[in-house]
C-alpha cells in the first residue's frame, strides 16, 4: 500500500464531506487524488457498512485518547 492511498483512506475515515464525496463517486475521487486504476478498482469495491463502522470505532478512540476539556472560566 502506498503513502498517497493510505492518506486517502485517513481522510475518508476522519473527514465526513471527503466521505460524503467518496461515498457519492469513489473512482472519481480516488482518480482526483491521483491513485491509480489498482487503488481506484480496490476503492470502489469497498464494504459501506465495514466503512462505517471503522469510522465511528475510530472517532470513539480519539474522543477516548483526547485530553478533558477544561472549563474556559477560572475558578
Amino acid at each position: 500500500m502506498n503513502a498517497a492511498f493510505e492518506a486517502f483512506l485517513a481522510r475518508i475515515y476522519t473527514d465526513a464531506r471527503a466521505r460524503s464525496r467518496f461515498l457519492e463517486d469513489p473512482r472519481g475521487e480516488a482518480a482526483r487524488a491521483g491513485l491509480g486504476p489498482r487503488e481506484q478498482d480496490a476503492l470502489a469495491a469497498v464494504d459501506r457498512v465495514g466503512l462505517e463502522l471503522a469510522t465511528r470505532s475510530f472517532a470513539a478512540k480519539r474522543a477516548a485518547a483526547a485530553p478533558p476539556r477544561r472549563a474556559w472560566w477560572p475558578r
